[in-house]
């Protein structure tokens, strides 16, 4: 993902409540690709960006199934 994508990204998370830092792939290259990690710590964090996009992903698509509701008949 690219800095502008990384930023809503890392918008949506803080929203969510989900942990994690979105930067550079290589801190010498901002202009790069971007990940999100477990921690800021480039020497311990691990990549989690699939997993994050994942969680996103499935928080903004429309739910499908049965919802909490009252059923009305159609009347003839």
């Amino acid at each position: 993902m690219d800095e502008h994508k990384a930023r809503r990204v890392a918008d949506t998370i803080r929203q969510l409540g989900i942990r994690g830092v979105v930067s550079p792939e290589d801190p010498d290259k901002p202009d790069g690709r971007w990940r999100v990690y477990d921690s800021a710590d480039a020497a311990t964090r691990r990549d989690i960006t699939d997993e994050v996009l994942t969680v996103i992903e499935g928080r903004s698509r429309p739910q499908t199934g049965p919802a909490r509701g009252f059923v009305v008949p159609k009347s003839h």
